[in-house]
């Protein structure tokens, strides 16, 4: 069983060895343990950092990709390598290493593929209270979307096992957090979260530069994936609303017309013919949606095979 804990790198020399110092060097049930950090378009020398502390795997682009881009790079850099178990933290020491051994232990015991870190959020000094809020919001929102019960969606520490790595894909450029829950909810992939501990603060995030920036890319990850994994029930609401307003306009009318007032009204049949086809339209183009989905889900699965007897052929040549 080999354990490779991916790290995803922006100019991350300064804290990077403070981040590598605290992982796990043995884990119970698990025969090897591997680092990996993906690059992603360093000017400094994190590569020298991590080659000269002893990480066997490194991935590398050349200018810099992004998180979401990064953390499939990862993925693939893993699973090449003969990962049956991938761990995702931070170089900036944000979680706490010794807590890995708790994230693969449901994965070990065959309860869930993908486990979550929870972080203590409102202990955070760190996270200010508006932060806090928003972090308890978005992770509700992503909750309805998946129907799952994850309470710390944004959680970037988190371990896949390989058949659900073989099965993710992340299609926005901002993060993978997001989608890949909302994702896994919809592919009924099994899913934990357990708590796990936080470091202090080496530095501030780059993944945002405003609270507003992160609740827009935010909410836009949210409803983009809820829109691909849940096209009928998204446009289908929204259709149902736009014809329940017309409808309720147009029994308003009727009410004027056989009451005989409805000379003045004429205006709001429009509408209400307007809005009503319209949600009828919005009805269909949830339909066809749900039909691309579809089409969709079967090219993930061929993906998936395709993706299994590429990495498999490699890890049996290792």
């Amino acid at each position: 069983m080999k354990l490779i804990i991916q790290i995803p790198c922006l100019n991350e020399a300064e804290t990077l060895e403070i981040a590598l110092n605290d992982l796990p060097k043995h884990i119970d049930g698990i025969d090897e343990i591997e680092y990996l950090i993906i690059n992603d378009g360093s000017t400094d020398n994190t590569v020298e950092v991590a080659k000269n502390w002893g990480v066997q795997h490194i991935v590398t682009f050349k200018k810099n990709k992004g998180l979401a881009k990064g953390f499939m790079a990862g993925l693939d850099g893993c699973l090449r390598a003969g990962a049956d178990i991938i761990v995702n933290t931070d170089a900036d020491n944000q979680y706490c290493g010794a807590d890995i051994e708790k994230l693969v232990r449901p994965i070990l015991e065959g309860k869930a593929d993908i486990v979550i870190g929870e972080r203590p959020i409102d202990q955070t000094e760190h996270f200010s209270p508006l932060k806090k809020k928003l972090q308890h919001i978005g992770s509700w929102t992503v909750r309805v979307a998946s129907k799952s019960d994850i309470p710390d969606a944004p959680s970037g520490f988190r371990a896949y096992s390989r058949d659900a790595a073989l099965r993710l894909n992340v299609t926005n450029q901002y993060t993978y957090t997001l989608e890949t829950i909302i994702q896994a909810g919809h592919d009924k992939i099994p899913m934990e979260s357990v708590p796990i501990r936080t470091n202090p603060e080496l530095r501030k995030s780059r993944l945002f530069h405003s609270m507003f920036g992160y609740v827009k890319k935010s909410m836009v990850t949210i409803v983009r994936s809820f829109m691909m994994y849940k096209p009928l029930r998204f446009f289908g609401g929204i259709g149902a609303v736009i014809f329940l307003l017309g409808f309720i306009l147009g029994i308003r009318y009727l009410v004027f017309f056989f009451s005989g007032g409805a000379s003045g009204h004429v205006q709001s049949l429009i509408l209400a013919s307007t809005l009503m086809m319209m949600g009828c339209m919005t009805g269909i183009i949830g339909l066809q949606a749900d039909i691309i989905s579809a089409n969709r889900k079967i090219l993930e699965d061929v993906q998936y095979h395709v993706r299994k007897m590429d990495y498999d052929s490699e890890k049996k040549e290792q």
